[in-house]
């Protein structure tokens, strides 16, 4: 009887072995697949020219010997022009999350707290959600002519209003979501004490929803940050953000691809900066009200 009870337990205890290592290898693997790019531009950025064009070497000190000689041109010859583009970025990054995060914040507490007759929350909403399904390269031509005609191609505020628009949807759903798992007797409560709506989303919901806030704001940031397409089309000299200049590393004998390394890594650098910086408010706002008791 004891051998028949215990082998049971034993099998569980082998399949729960079994499992941990499966998730285990799963997760080592994923860490591993996410990870190579960035060992591919940290190793590829410490090879000299003839190195990267020649042979396939991935171990440092053993397949090749590393050196500082790309970045030490990219920082003497190149500076400029990438300081510019980081510049560039940095303000059209910064401009967008100011205006998609400011009206996705009034949007969102409107959608969650108000109902409009004439076109209806849930029509809204859905059509906020099918911008995120829009192909954004359907609207690249519509928004260089409109830009061309009101003057702002190759201006850095075109580029804001560009993602801006684009990242606006997604900011709207978080925050909509937000407010909708905020209390809504707390703001009634202020209502009684004659507070008017605009004074009970100041100092009552705006506060409650500052985490949710922030992690849009993050993710809007890193949008920006990365766009590639409009920043290709709407410009072509002033407004150059890190994207383009990084994807223009190419001469008439094929792409630098130690130049594209150097500059992928002094691009990461801000975004990851901010994200480990407000690590805990992404988190926060991202999981709040995902568990209900």
């Amino acid at each position: 009887m004891t051998t028949s009870a215990s082998s049971p337990k034993r099998t569980r205890r082998k399949g729960s072995l079994a499992g941990q290592i499966f998730v285990w290898i799963a997760m080592i693997i994923a860490v591993c697949w996410a990870a190579f790019p960035f060992y591919w531009a940290i190793i590829t950025s410490l090879k000299p020219p003839a190195v990267i064009l020649s042979t396939v070497s991935l171990v440092p000190f053993l397949q090749f010997t590393p050196t500082l000689s790309n970045w030490q041109s990219e920082f003497t010859n190149r500076l400029p022009e990438v300081s510019r583009a980081l510049r560039n970025s940095l303000i059209i990054s910064i401009g967008a999350t100011l205006v998609a995060t400011t009206l996705g914040t009034l949007a969102g507490y409107g959608l969650a707290r108000f109902r409009f007759r004439r076109w209806k929350n849930k029509d809204m909403s859905m059509w906020f959600l099918s911008q995120r399904f829009l192909p954004p390269v359907v609207t690249v031509i519509p928004f260089f002519l409109a830009m061309q005609a009101i003057g702002l191609n190759d201006s850095l505020l075109a580029l804001i209003l560009a993602n801006a628009t684009f990242t606006l949807p997604f900011t709207v759903l978080i925050l909509r979501d937000m407010f909708k798992e905020l209390p809504v007797e707390m703001e009634e409560s202020a209502y009684v004490d004659g507070a008017s709506h605009m004074q009970a989303f100041w100092h009552i919901a705006l506060p409650l929803a500052a985490p949710a806030i922030a992690a849009a704001a993050v993710i809007t940031f890193a949008f920006s940050w990365n766009e590639f397409l409009f920043a290709l089309v709407l410009s072509y000299k002033n407004a150059t953000p890190i994207t383009v200049v990084i994807a223009g590393v190419e001469h008439t004998q094929g792409i630098q691809f130690w130049f594209v390394a150097t500059r992928l890594l002094i691009a990461i650098l801000p975004p990851a900066i901010l994200a480990l910086t407000a690590q805990r408010f992404i988190v926060r706002g991202l999981t709040l009200g995902a568990v209900k008791g």
